[in-house]
């Protein structure tokens, strides 16, 4: 058993993945949690996803070793200033947010000097969420990064690895920006692009609304499966890591001019080389486990 007790405060699509698979390596003693809505505790309560549903964070986080934040990054402050009076001597607080450096910055001002706090981001999800959509198998094989502070204690940090490692994730210390600048490239950027896309079928009007729906070839289908997701988290996520991301997004918009050019010049040796090289960056993630060369994502249906 590595922690006594975890209290999550949000129960979303990451917090109901981590109770089902800390539940099925049996890795705590029991797991509190919390939401802001109330309908979503009622859910939770119902469907018995953790040990106690608690009306409120400072309830949820007493006697937590472990909690875990699985909120909004723009809430995370206000979160962080509810529990800090009620964090027990020693815990462990952490994060799931998309965002580090931000959430750092927002989170550390209001913990009290007796407890440990450990960033933390896995990299695995879909575009479903709330408290019935979580799944154990969601962190198999994926990656969780940890961005923990100078003079973090080993001790805690430690404990932290084996419990992601203990629900089937992989584990990678990184740097708060250079985490940032990451997934600017493997998720946000790509996010963006995604919502720009969809919004521009919908803006195009001499396709209609069925046309969009009843003729969607994989790509676009695929890209209205990211643009479903959770808009309060990427309004955030945008606006707290929004200098790797514009600058992510200036590197893609002089590399969407070269293809224009291109396509204009009918210059089709630059364009077989250039998805000559993108290609080999599908194989590369498929040949990492990080996915499967199957349709859809190669994401198996539940």
């Amino acid at each position: 058993m590595i922690y006594q007790r975890v209290a999550f405060i949000g129960l979303g699509l990451i917090a109901s993945s981590m109770a089902h698979a800390i539940r099925r390596a049996g890795l705590v003693g029991d797991m509190t949690g919390t939401a802001r809505s109330a309908r979503t505790r009622a859910v939770a309560a119902e469907i018995g996803l953790v040990d106690k549903v608690c009306e409120t964070s400072a309830e949820a986080v007493r006697g937590a070793d472990l909690v875990v934040l699985c909120v909004p990054v723009g809430a995370m402050a206000a979160v962080a200033a509810e529990i800090a009076p009620h964090l027990s001597h020693g815990a462990t607080v952490t994060d799931v947010g998309s965002v580090k450096q931000a959430v750092i910055d927002a989170v550390t001002p209001h913990l009290p000097g007796h407890v440990h706090f450990i960033p933390g981001h896995p990299l695995a999800g879909t575009e479903h969420s709330g408290p019935e959509s979580g799944f154990a198998e969601l962190f198999d094989n994926r990656w969780c990064i940890l961005t923990p502070q100078e003079g973090t204690d080993p001790g805690a940090l430690d404990r932290l690895t084996q419990l992601w490692r203990g629900i089937g994730a992989n584990v990678d210390l990184m740097d708060p920006p250079h985490h940032d600048l990451v997934l600017a490239v493997t998720s946000h950027t790509p996010h963006l692009i995604a919502y720009t896309m969809v919004g521009v079928a919908d803006d195009l009007r001499r396709v209609t609304d069925s046309e969009v729906i009843k003729y969607s070839a994989a790509g676009f289908r695929d890209f209205t499966r990211i643009a479903a997701s959770d808009p309060t988290m990427w309004r955030d996520v945008f606006l707290t890591n929004k200098d790797a991301t514009l600058e992510i997004l200036g590197r893609f918009t002089e590399e969407l001019f070269a293809l224009q050019r291109a396509i204009r010049r009918g210059d089709g040796d630059l364009l077989h080389d250039y998805f000559t090289r993108t290609r080999a960056i599908r194989r590369g993630i498929i040949e990492a486990g990080q996915d499967i060369d199957a349709p859809d994502f190669g994401r198996a249906k539940r």
